[in-house]
């Protein structure tokens, strides 16, 4: 039987387990396997022989599993050693991909359909908040993706930078999950009835599964990735 995160208690993940049991204990875990190029069809293989086909690093991803299955899972030092901070930075930018190339693309379809019987000042409010929680995002990914993963990668080829650490990362680290919450109010509170119940519900799962994907995101940025670089720059 499959198991909601929420009812599982913690079962220890490690390299002999099949990567199908994996995703029974887990199903969210199929957006961890997309988003690191592994398809389906893996049959009996265990997760060693997935990571090894697939030139992912092991104790990395198993990290990364951790975090999406289990709340408030923190990694010891000894878990996080050996790790490869090249696989995470990796993970974190085809996240970023998925986000925008799909999910924003596909949650802005659906309030537009969902907000199509709403008169003209709804409609504008809905679309700037979302408009607005979009900019905030891409500039979050920006920053990550011409500062912080070009400065990670430097740092494991052995170069150095005095004007830059990752400690001003973890400083202006900020939160992308406020404007999110206002547009789940919005939807949820104060549009009118004559929005159809279907679409709007299906836009509140979307943004509840987003805003959960983007806290397990950036726990994955803070309780790792940031760990990992403070230890190489030591």
């Amino acid at each position: 039987m499959m198991l909601m995160t929420t009812e599982i208690q913690r079962i220890v993940f490690s390299e002999s387990m099949k990567i199908a049991d994996l995703i029974d204990v887990n199903f969210k875990l199929l957006n961890v396997l997309s988003r690191l190029d592994i398809s389906l069809g893996f049959g009996e293989n265990t997760i060693m022989e997935v990571c090894e086909r697939q030139g992912i690093d092991l104790k990395s991803f198993l990290l990364i599993c951790n975090v999406y299955t289990y709340d408030g899972y923190i990694p010891s030092v000894e878990q996080m050693s050996g790790a490869d901070p090249a696989t995470i930075v990796d993970y974190l930018h085809n996240s970023h991909s998925f986000y925008l190339l799909k999910e924003f693309t596909a949650l802005e379809e659906e309030l537009k359909a969902m907000v199509e019987p709403c008169d003209a000042t709804q409609k504008k409010v809905v679309a700037r908040f979302f408009s607005d929680y979009k900019a905030q995002v891409e500039n979050h990914f920006e920053y990550e993706e011409s500062v912080v993963f070009p400065y990670i990668r430097a740092l494991m080829a052995g170069q150095r930078y005095a004007s830059y650490s990752i400690e001003q990362f973890e400083e202006n680290h900020s939160n992308i999950d406020e404007t999110l919450n206002d547009l789940k109010n919005i939807v949820m509170k104060y549009l009118p009835d004559t929005c159809d119940t279907v679409l709007r519900n299906q836009v509140l799962y979307r943004i509840y599964r987003l805003g959960e994907d983007l806290l397990k995101h950036t726990l994955i940025e803070d309780n790792i990735l940031i760990p990992m670089v403070n230890k190489i720059e030591e």
